[in-house]
């Protein structure tokens, strides 16, 4: 049934634009509803069938805060850590959680085998389906269960979940916080973001696959064109022409950039959800397929691919090789990288590790004979989960090393040491890698030229997202500031991701304090950063500040450091839901940004600025005063209501015990 399915629909987590709103809290942006000429696409449409509380004949457009009750909720490890967020001691609607062991499953310690035996215990007394670590990982698992369903919104506590896309599913990553009020509420806050229409042509080359599309996608869209944007994914002949594995491989990387009820199948199949004829988009992306050649990602970001053809001429050596992950360890994967590999060996020196993305897929490889192939060629099995991809259990990235991996992130440091090399590539390159120990092509593969792809672009009108109602946004609620004061500290990287601000190494060490928190707080980033920061300091970064990962510590672990208040030019998404949702407030101001890198020439990532800034939030402004006394001013707007709220709160977790019944 899914592969017949001719439109695939995501949420990135990067490009993700929202604001936590009060229950209960009605908002109208006349904006959009001034046309009633303009037609829903099909997010817009998914998203009308679990909105609440919708006014009589309202249909949702981008821009509209809505209150969500999604069909699914998926927390990982991370459920022992939201269930302690609120304290929820009875979830409200027990079907709509799942939990599922994926993420540190190596880790055969006491504390954490305590830890997943509490979070099962916890699961029989909730009444929530439950996934043991081994099982898979857990994007993996709502595939295969089907609790992501075509034309259905199904939310996760993991950057990944976009890839419920590659089916049909409107899949949006959300915060472990959030995921607790969803536990007690069954509902959430989300503002429906501006939609993107990447519309495929073409077919695939024989070798092409979904990870050389979303790479080449990546590395030449890699302008932000489409930051804060969900996308769908159209052309109907294109699309039946890539298989489900490799539509799911795609959309899951865009973060970067179950019984199965047949009444349901029927339905869809009958009734399919469309977008409406002359449907918004804010953006509309072309790619031909048939012009998409292998292409590799990085070394340490996705924002650089290069052909294959011309890596393979620099004659890179590797010390690892991985085929891991979510996004490529399908039964497909296993069997691409087996056709490659089999009745050679891996090169020496180079150490080759295998994960599948599940238990059923390693019961598909198994009895189709691929898993053997790969052990019979030196690969070193892992348990089906996640691990090398995240920085945690065996066959990390040491000083100096080279990796080649099919995983979905090369962020600097985090598969390993900060000053190792990693690259992204298809399954099968990865394998011929291996065996090669460089990077190179599967033999099929033809090494004579790369075209250069073929691609469009088009930014539509739109309007600019202000994050505040119109109603009552020029007062400021009892306790919470009018002015915040304080000396400006100046991180002057672009796409800084979470990654670099709180390494994946510490994530799942649940006993860490805030205070040990601010100790590495920017170590992947720069190591100097938590000598140099002082409490008070108004920190500011870059343009799309804390991009990658949803881990909430981030924030968490800047607020420790004594940050008072976060300005930059432009944010992931996810990063600043979480800041809200700790009391860290966010601001946004692109021109003083541009103004301190044209001012600050040093080669020093982190920048004591000497400058006095006062923000004055009445006002909507920001004073920074320079040297020859005279205040430079920056608009930023006014913080609404919600915002006030939760940082009067202390931070989501009070705000709801304050508002919800627990």
């Amino acid at each position: 049934m899914s592969t017949s399915l001719t439109r695939a629909i995501l949420f990135t987590t990067r490009k993700r634009h929202f604001i936590f709103k009060p229950i209960n809290y009605q908002f109208i942006n006349s904006r959009f509803y001034a046309s009633e000429e303009r037609q829903q696409n099909l997010i817009e449409k998914i998203v009308q069938k679990y909105a609440q509380d919708l006014f009589p004949g309202q249909k949702l457009k981008s821009g509209d805060f809505v209150t969500i009750q999604p069909e699914h909720v998926m927390t990982h490890d991370n459920t022992a850590a939201v269930r302690t967020n609120i304290g929820a001691q009875k979830i409200k609607f027990p079907n709509q959680a799942v939990f599922t062991i994926d993420h540190d499953v190596q880790n055969k310690s006491e504390k954490n085998l305590a830890k997943y035996a509490s979070i099962e215990e916890f699961s029989k007394l909730q009444n929530v389906d439950f996934y043991p670590a081994g099982r898979g990982i857990g994007h993996q698992i709502l595939i295969e269960e089907g609790y992501a369903f075509p034309y259905t919104m199904t939310v996760a506590s993991d950057s990944h979940s976009n890839m419920y896309g590659g089916i049909g599913c409107l899949g949006t990553p959300i915060v472990r916080t959030d995921a607790a009020a969803i536990w007690a509420t069954g509902k959430t806050w989300w503002q429906i973001p501006p939609v993107a229409k990447v519309e495929f042509k073409g077919q695939l080359q024989d070798g092409v696959t979904g990870k050389d599309v979303i790479i080449t996608l990546c590395g030449m869209f890699n302008n932000d064109e489409v930051l804060n944007c969900a996308i769908e994914f159209t052309g109907n002949e294109s699309i039946r022409g890539i298989g489900l594995e490799d539509r799911l491989a795609i959309a899951n990387m865009t973060t970067e950039w179950g019984a199965i009820n047949h009444s349901r199948i029927n339905d869809i199949e009958t009734n399919p959800l469309r977008p409406s004829p002359g449907a918004y988009y804010a953006r509309h992306l072309t790619l031909d397929l048939s012009t998409v050649s292998p292409y590799i990602s990085g070394p340490n970001s996705v924002k650089v691919s290069t052909p294959l053809t011309e890596l393979e001429k620099q004659n890179i050596a590797i010390n690892k090789a991985y085929l891991v992950s979510c996004v490529n360890s399908r039964e497909g994967d296993l069997k691409a990288a087996a056709q490659v590999i089999k009745g050679k060996k891996v090169a020496d020196g180079v150490e080759f590790y295998v994960a599948a993305a599940s238990s059923e897929v390693q019961k598909e490889a198994e009895a189709n004979g691929d898993w053997q192939t790969l052990i019979n060629a030196g690969a070193r099995v892992l348990p089906a989960g996640c691990g090398p991809c995240i920085g945690l259990g065996v066959g990390l990235l040491k000083d100096g090393e080279v990796g080649i991996s099919a995983t979905n992130r090369n962020f600097k440091g985090r598969m390993g040491s900060p000053n190792a090399l990693a690259y992204l590539a298809s399954p099968a390159v990865v394998a011929a890698s291996a065996v090669a120990g460089r990077i190179t092509n599967p033999a099929y593969l033809s090494t004579s030229s790369s075209p250069t792809p073929k691609i469009t672009y088009t930014l539509n009108p739109i309007h600019e997202y202000i994050e505040n109602s119109t109603i009552n946004n020029d007062s400021i609620i009892s306790g919470f500031p009018n002015t915040i004061k304080g000396q400006l500290l100046f991180c002057p990287a672009d796409n800084l991701n979470t990654d670099g601000i709180y390494p994946g190494k510490y994530t799942y060490n649940d006993d860490i304090t805030p205070k040990e928190m601010a100790k590495v707080v920017m170590e992947n980033y720069d190591s100097k950063f938590a000598n140099i920061v002082s409490k008070g300091d108004i920190l500011v970064g870059g343009f799309n500040f804390g991009t990658g990962s949803s881990r909430e510590q981030a924030a968490i672990a800047i607020k420790a450091s004594g940050i008072t208040l976060l300005i930059a030019g432009s944010y992931s998404q996810t990063f600043k839901r979480n800041s809200i949702n700790n009391a860290l407030i966010c601001l946004e101001s692109p021109e003083l940004v541009q103004l301190l890198k044209s001012s600050y020439n040093s080669e020093e990532k982190t920048i004591r600025t000497r400058l006095d800034v006062e923000v004055k939030f009445a006002e909507g402004k920001i004073l920074v005063k320079g040297s020859n006394g005279m205040d430079n001013v920056f608009g930023v707007g006014v913080l609404g209501k919600s915002v006030q709220e939760i940082w009067v709160a202390g931070g989501l977790e009070n705000w709801v015990r304050q508002n919800c019944e627990i």
